[in-house]
């Protein structure tokens, strides 16, 4: 089970956080590389407004095609299995990469925008369909732990992408083609393991109807002798759907028994993205500047924020149930939010309350990485259904990518009019998310799917 995580965490969303990350590091080079691109075409400068656009598009379109790799990651996984669809996805992932690769020497930064379009759909995909398949696999008492493989592996992209973008190895001028290159090896690795991997047993069983196949599966993920127990549950799932077969997504918005499995996937995919974490980010490089951390020196400050999120979602699995982690991250971050607010505004009086700043930023990328970033995709699996669950999924990193796509367009303009007070937006977003959470949802740990079902019951029927 663990060396399935492994297997398909490492091409899944490991490759949607280093992506999201690499990127930052050849900013200065890829500008230089676009003027003088468009001055060997066209014999003139690219003027300062065109050059933005164009690192805007090359930037953004990432999150573009994660919103198509969203809409088509569901319907993958109920044509080719779960398995099959993450194999498919590293095809794009290798097409990307060559293509980002090359724009360079052949002077086509086309190339450069098709391919990050690519390695977008790709992530859209690897974030749709790696929770699927670890909470299908996963037995009941292990798959909190188990679905917080997709947090772990994505934070741990993000932190790869820091370092491997290091000016010391690839962040350099001459390496900048190879870095953003460099996302065909986690999809050469899951090329490599995964096919040793059963299929999921819930699909083998309930979509496919091959018992055979899913006892096999069962067999091999939890052992001979602990098999049946699962094979139980699973049964018990199929003969409650009574042959039902998967939902297409416009289905769940009319279907009266999943009204609040589906309101609370959208809040918490929406919460998570609008949280407040990318003003962090933003916000990090000023702060450590005014702690009197010189230039050269922050990229390797900044790389403790990836640590910070990476450590949190490996040891976050030991605590109690998803209903309070998650609850408990989001008032977390609403407090330093708050802190963060009267530091930022209080800079410059003291000498000492820039490093009240630094702690408030690492102390809210905790927060997030105890609740809204590790929790809410193990709830989406957790709250459906073999029959509701890929449509949850796409619903779910469609809202995720549009937020992502929406936030990275608003956030400048925030910020601008804002300036340190954009964290009280964040902040009364944060304690909302929270009180829904607390009235809403049910715990859901070591419990089954058709048990969490009807929790939900009298919300959905009265």
């Amino acid at each position: 089970l663990f060396l399935a995580v492994c297997a398909v965490g490492i091409g899944g969303t490991f490759q949607y956080g280093y992506n999201v990350s690499i990127i930052n590091a050849p900013t200065q080079h890829i500008h230089r590389f676009l003027n003088e691109t468009w001055v060997s075409r066209y014999h003139m400068e690219l003027s300062p407004d065109l050059l933005t656009f164009l690192w805007s598009v090359i930037a953004s379109i990432f999150s573009l095609g994660g919103l198509c790799g969203a809409l088509m990651g569901g319907s993958m996984a109920i044509r080719l299995g779960r398995k099959g669809a993450l194999l498919m996805n590293n095809i794009i992932a290798v097409l990307a990469a060559i293509l980002m690769g090359i724009s360079f020497p052949t002077g086509l930064f086309e190339l450069l925008i098709v391919g990050r379009f690519l390695i977008g759909m790709n992530s859209g995909i690897g974030i749709c369909v790696q929770p699927l398949y670890i909470g299908e696999v996963a037995p009941k008492h292990l798959r909190g732990g188990m679905a917080m493989g997709s947090s772990i592996f994505l934070t741990g992209g993000i932190l790869t992408g820091q370092i491997i973008g290091l000016r010391e190895l690839l962040g350099g001028e001459m390496y900048w083609p190879l870095l953003l290159s460099s996302s065909c090896f986690p999809a050469f690795a899951q090329l490599l393991f995964l096919p040793w991997f059963p299929e999921s047993p819930r699909y083998l069983l309930i979509d496919r109807g091959d018992e055979l196949s899913c006892a096999k599966a069962l067999k091999r993920f939890h052992g001979s002798l602990q098999y049946q127990r699962e094979m139980e549950d699973i049964q018990q799932e199929c003969f409650a759907l009574d042959g039902e077969k998967p939902k297409k997504p416009w289905q769940l918005f009319t279907d009266r028994g999943v009204r609040w499995q589906l309101i609370t996937v959208i809040v918490m995919t929406m919460g998570q993205q609008l949280s407040g974490i990318n003003a962090i980010y933003f916000y990090a490089t000023y702060i450590f500047e005014q702690a009197g951390i010189s230039a050269e020196k922050i990229p390797y400050v900044t790389l403790g924020t990836g640590a910070c999120e990476c450590l949190t979602a490996l040891t976050c699995v030991y605590y109690v149930g998803r209903r309070y982690l998650i609850i408990g991250g989001y008032l977390l971050m609403t407090l330093w939010s708050i802190v963060l607010t009267f530091s930022l505004t209080y800079q410059e009086l003291y000498s000492w309350v820039p490093y009240v700043s630094m702690t408030s930023i690492f102390a809210f990328i905790l927060s997030f990485g105890l609740g809204p970033g590790g929790i809410t995709n193990t709830l989406t699996a957790e709250l459906f259904i073999q029959s509701s669950r890929p449509a949850a999924y796409m619903i779910g990193g469609t809202i995720s990518w549009i937020s992502f796509f929406t936030i990275g367009m608003l956030f400048p303009f925030i910020v601008k009019g804002l300036k340190q007070y954009c964290f009280l937006v964040f902040l009364l977003e944060c304690s909302l998310v929270a009180a829904f959470i607390f009235l809403v949802i049910p715990e859901t740990k070591n419990k089954s799917f058709l048990e969490i079902k009807k929790e939900f019951h009298k919300l959905n029927f009265g």
